[in-house]
């Protein structure tokens, strides 16, 4: 398997970098593969850029096949405006110094006298605008990635290289603004420089050899980790959801049963910054929509006054549950896992114990372990950094605020439903909830690729898309797409449904179906597949219907609503003398 040069094997000899991309590079999946398209734009050539981007691409997707097609050599700005007829496909624009003005760079000679440095600043800034438009016109098409000037610039300015001078400063705020300008662009993603500069230092970027002879100015070590994180972006792999943690010497300095809610401690004053960083931390990643449980071995009723007297940065609003007691901490892993109802490898275990972390993974495989380093402050700075990869996304969502209230809902569900006279139709009939469904497919909602990419339980068949296969899917003249919000008494869950698929000849081909976990038990599928037929006027609906390892709702729905174990098709007439009574108020937004 490749291995990303910041990785587990992050010192390996370039050369051999070099060979491993070019064997991963022969091992194409077979030609009935999908095929991930990618149009490479640099002004430069190519060369091993190409190479290590694919080997990274072909990494990251490994069922595609990796097709890069790059541009004339010495003409960004013109390569970029050449692609503006493509469409649902994925771009990746290159960018360095020479793209704004040859003499930027060191094969064009003859423009580094004092007296030709004005005119730089007119020259690069005509360049930027005609790179900024193609990019934005390109990005309401396609996904975009950008890197941007990750070079040093050459030493033209006559002040000393320690000396800042106004043109370098200019050249500076140039890159800054195109950055600003291109990040207000949904569809564009940019290389982030600051990460780039903790895998590949600036010393080590530029090849002058290479340069001189072969128009290609980066190491192989420099094209292989920007290309790592090119990759990723294209990628954009799916954030993890559930974050559970320790609290003796992890969420706080101290254990608590021996020093008491008084003694445990976070700030400078007792040397234990970093857990209150880590806490800080925390708190912004539950109102990203992570969610955060606690598991600790500890007197509950000693945990419950810590965070009432002791007011830590992440309050106990945020987290649900806290499970705390004596028992192994796999257990009470458990137990969180099963109240946020997600998938164990969606979930990562921190604790300071390295005994705790290996009986947790023991018992609990797929969820990540990490170490929480209570002895190393800078161990435990990089953590967050860490982390921040785990859980990143690229836009915080309505949904996302709405999950951890959803889940401190169950309780009070529950109660009712242990409640006298109890029955399921008296439960949904006495929720209110409302059904809204959309149906545009021209500006379609992020939420519907996100949903199909990551759902897995009530998933029609476990398959999933490339923002541009996805792009190319819908464009399809006979395609749908449906995407359900709901909403009760006890509160709204946001957009937890997509239905996906063709019509043709008045029948519904669904070729994807995908619901949250947090919204079984409402009779939503039910609703929202009622509603199909009467939109389309359908007499028959077929579904590619493949079972997963984790697909059963979505097959068990099948076997309760038609009685047969393997269903690929209902009719309209079936469905309606079939389908349980919803008690939703449904409307079309």
């Amino acid at each position: 398997m490749y291995v990303l040069s910041f990785g587990s094997k992050p010192h390996l000899d370039p050369t051999v970098k070099l060979v491993e991309a070019l064997e991963v590079l022969n091992r194409n999946p077979p030609a009935e593969s999908p095929i991930l398209q990618v149009q490479l734009a640099c002004g430069f050539t190519p060369l091993h850029l190409r190479t290590f981007l694919g080997a990274h691409l072909s990494d990251g997707f490994p069922n595609h096949r990796i097709k890069i097609a790059p541009g004339l050599f010495g003409d960004l700005a013109g390569n970029l405006e050449r692609l503006v007829e493509t469409k649902n496909g994925t771009v990746v624009a290159v960018l360095e110094w020479p793209d704004f003005d040859p003499r930027l760079g060191v094969r064009i000679l003859g423009g580094w006298r004092p007296s030709q440095l004005p005119e730089f600043s007119r020259t690069v800034r005509n360049y930027a605008e005609r790179i900024v438009n193609a990019l934005r016109a390109l990005a309401a098409e396609n996904t975009v990635v950008v890197a941007l000037p990750s070079l040093p610039l050459p030493p033209l300015a006559f002040t000393p290289s320690w000396y800042m001078s106004r043109l370098e400063a200019e050249l500076l705020e140039l890159r800054a603004n195109l950055a600003i300008r291109l990040s207000e662009t949904s569809q564009v993603r940019i290389v982030n420089p600051q990460k780039l500069d903790m895998i590949s230092p600036l010393v080590d970027r530029f090849d002058a050899k290479a340069e001189f002879n072969a128009g290609f100015p980066y190491t192989l070590s420099h094209a292989d980790r920007l290309t790592s994180l090119i990759a990723s972006l294209v990628r954009n792999p799916q954030a993890k959801k559930g974050l559970i943690t320790d609290l003796d010497n992890t969420f706080w300095m101290g254990i608590l049963g021996e020093v008491n809610p008084e003694g445990v401690s976070w700030d400078l004053d007792h040397h234990a910054q970093k857990h209150g960083v880590y806490q800080q931390f925390l708190a912004s990643l539950a109102e990203s929509g992570v969610l955060i449980g606690i598991a600790t071995k500890n007197d509950p009723a000693l945990v419950e006054e810590a965070f009432r007297t002791r007011n830590p940065i992440l309050s106990q609003k945020h987290i649900f549950p806290i499970i705390a007691n004596w028992g192994p901490k796999s257990e009470s892993v458990r137990k969180i896992i099963e109240a946020w109802n997600i998938g164990a490898d969606s979930v990562v275990f921190i604790d300071d114990s390295p005994l705790e972390l290996a009986e947790v993974q023991a018992a609990h495989p797929e969820v990540e372990g990490v170490l929480f380093p209570k002895d190393d402050d800078r161990v435990a700075y990089q953590l967050l950094f860490d982390l921040r990869d785990k859980f990143g996304k690229l836009a915080v969502t309505t949904e996302d605020g709405l999950r951890l209230d959803s889940l401190r809902a169950s309780p009070a569900i529950s109660d009712v439903q242990k409640g006298e006279g109890y029955t399921p139709e008296r439960f949904l009939r006495e929720a209110g909830g409302k059904l809204s469904l959309s149906y545009n497919k021209q500006q379609p909602d992020p939420r519907a690729l996100e949903l199909i990419n990551k759902t897995n339980q009530f998933n029609l068949n476990g398959k999933r898309h490339t923002e541009a296969s996805w792009h190319q899917y819908l464009s399809d003249p006979a395609a749908f797409l449906m995407v359900a919000s709901y909403e009760d008494k006890y509160g709204p869950l946001g957009k937890i449904a997509v239905m996906a698929g063709r019509v043709q000849g008045g029948k519904l081909s669904i070729d994807h179906w995908v619901m949250s976990c947090r919204a079984f038990s409402r009779r939503i599928e039910h609703g929202c597949l009622q509603q199909a037929f009467a939109k389309f006027g359908a007499s028959e609906a077929n579904f590619d219907c493949v079972q997963t390892a984790r697909n059963q709702p979505v097959l068990g729905f099948f076997t309760e609503l038609t009685g047969r174990p393997e269903v690929c098709t209902i009719r309209k007439e079936e469905l309606e003398a079939k389908c349980p009574p919803i008690y939703l108020t449904i409307q079309e937004s």
